[in-house]
């Protein structure tokens, strides 16, 4: 194909911050009204790559052309947007206390003299919503909707601006089912009037369903570009991971101890609606459901971050009241939660600091002061245990990559002698790879000794990581299934139970 003929050419691109080279003489193309994945393990470099196309960074070296004309100088989002280039980036970029239109033309407010055209915005707004048959009135506040609708107003705003090339980083792993399907068919439809997509996702089981080609990142470098058809799933982990995967879900048998974890009759507000569950030494206990049925605000009051209204917690045969997470975390009950960057880093801080703080106890003497020798043996072991990859631990979270955040998270509850650890999504939005080293890190714990809770909406990743499902419908426990007997149909018919609960055997 000739220059003109794609709409995007990035040729032999190098990007390096402070001890990484991020990216190594990458090259990637895309053609117009095609759907591209962009696939590779967390700190492939797939964000890196798009956000030097959207402006976001700029590039060391190498060559941009859109639409067959090469750009000169650097880009930055302003330049890159009135080119036609838009990023969705994972974590949604919009003021959620405005309304829907107002955010679609936020810096390009309509005026009349000096005072904004509100009437005039909240109609163009509309005209874009219909044309993408979406169904949003745009004089809501955005932080009223469900992430998915803020999402599709993200894209609404895109092509408002007119884009033409379209960047989805990670565009599903806050969504429902539906609320994918409605997703796919939106893209769809800007692929049939011409928009360029470029798709990174890690879950690759959506790629039959939108992608025509596939480019391959690994560690900062173009591996291959082929067209999704003459691929398998096996073949693109291989390509992602340098390495067969011969096993997605790892697992040892469960030796199991003595009861370790005791709740009974737990409430907190509408969604944990008397909760009670047994929890042994040396098992991981899966919690199934549909998004809102209650899987994360029970994990939330059980380390204290919601107020419990009533319910007993016994862990190891003593009661113990857990008001906030110090008194969980004294307790030996820790909690990986869902957003990691939100609720489990600050990412401002170093990896060393964030290792170190909920361990601050153990660290400082009765003075006060932080024994370094200790504090440097504790990270250098949670990076090595866990095979974070970073070139210091004195490097900000931001700057690790999704899964190697996760890992962080993880690491700094290993220090401690902790006896429950609850993990709450605890693989959303990180790669295959990456994946199998947190379900070895499970069962390392469960060997341990340690009592494992895990949530997921991954109905493979249940049935392939746990050794007894607990179902929650409507904030209630609706089902129990050991993992010989679950089975994918079996949880869906307990996950829509909305009328009925499980009578709990004391």
């Amino acid at each position: 194909m000739s220059d003109s003929q794609y709409s995007v050419q990035m040729r032999n691109i190098t990007k390096t911050f402070p001890g990484v080279r991020a990216l190594d003489d990458v090259s990637f193309t895309l053609r117009p009204g095609e759907v591209m994945a962009l696939l590779g393990e967390n700190g492939a470099g797939k964000s890196t790559l798009m956000k030097i196309l959207s402006g976001v960074y700029t590039r060391d070296s190498g060559e941009i052309l859109l639409f067959g004309t090469s750009i000169e100088g650097d880009l930055n989002p302003r330049k890159a947007q009135a080119l036609g280039v838009s990023m969705i980036h994972q974590e949604l970029n919009m003021c959620s206390h405005l309304t829907v239109a107002q955010n679609i033309f936020l810096g390009k407010e309509l005026t009349r003299g000096s005072l904004l055209s509100e009437r005039e915005m909240n109609q163009q707004a509309k005209d874009v919503l219909d044309s993408l048959q979406i169904d949003i009135d745009p004089t809501m506040v955005l932080g009223s909707l469900a992430v998915s609708k803020q999402q599709m107003v993200e894209i609404a705003k895109a092509l408002q601006s007119k884009a033409k090339i379209l960047i989805m980083d990670e565009p599903t792993s806050a969504l429902t089912s539906v609320e994918i399907t409605q997703l796919f068919t939106l893209i769809r439809k800007l692929r049939s009037t011409g928009c360029s997509i470029v798709y990174i996702s890690h879950r690759l089981e959506e790629l039959q369903h939108i992608v025509d080609r596939v480019t391959i990142m690994r560690d900062g470098k173009f591996i291959t570009e082929q067209p999704f058809s003459s691929l398998t799933m096996n073949q693109i982990i291989s390509y992602m991971v340098g390495r067969e995967i011969k096993e997605k879900f790892p697992r040892i048998p469960a030796n199991r101890g003595k009861l370790t974890l005791s709740i009974r009759n737990l409430n907190a507000g509408r969604m944990v609606r008397d909760i009670s569950l047994d929890l042994y030494q040396g098992e991981i206990l899966g919690i199934a459901g549909l998004m809102g049925a209650g899987r994360t605000e029970t994990t939330r009051a059980l380390f204290g971050v919601d107020p419990k209204e009533s319910g007993d917690i016994v862990l190891e045969g003593k009661a113990v009241t857990i008001t906030c997470p110090e008194d969980a975390i004294e307790a030996g009950l820790v909690l990986v939660p869902e957003d990691r960057k939100r609720d489990g880093l600050c990412i401002k801080l170093s990896v060393r600091e964030n290792i170190g703080l909920p361990n601050l106890d153990i660290l400082c003497n009765k003075a006060g002061i932080i024994n370094r020798k200790r504090e440097r043996t504790m990270v250098k072991k949670a990076v090595q245990d866990l095979g974070v990859k970073l070139p210091t631990s004195e490097v900000d979270a931001s700057s690790l990559s999704g899964g190697n955040q996760q890992k962080v998270v993880v690491g700094k509850w290993l220090a401690r002698d902790s006896k429950v650890v609850i993990f709450d999504e605890p693989t959303r939005g990180i790669d295959v790879a990456a994946k199998v080293e947190i379900y070895h890190l499970m069962n390392e714990l469960k060997q341990n000794g340690i009592a494992v809770m895990f949530v997921s909406s991954e109905m493979p990743e249940i049935l392939g990581v746990s050794d007894r499902i607990l179902v929650m419908c409507d904030g209630r426990i609706t089902g129990e299934l050991d993992r010989s007997e679950a089975t994918q149909e079996k949880i869906m018919e307990y996950a829509t139970r909305f009328e009925h609960k499980l009578e709990n055997q004391n």
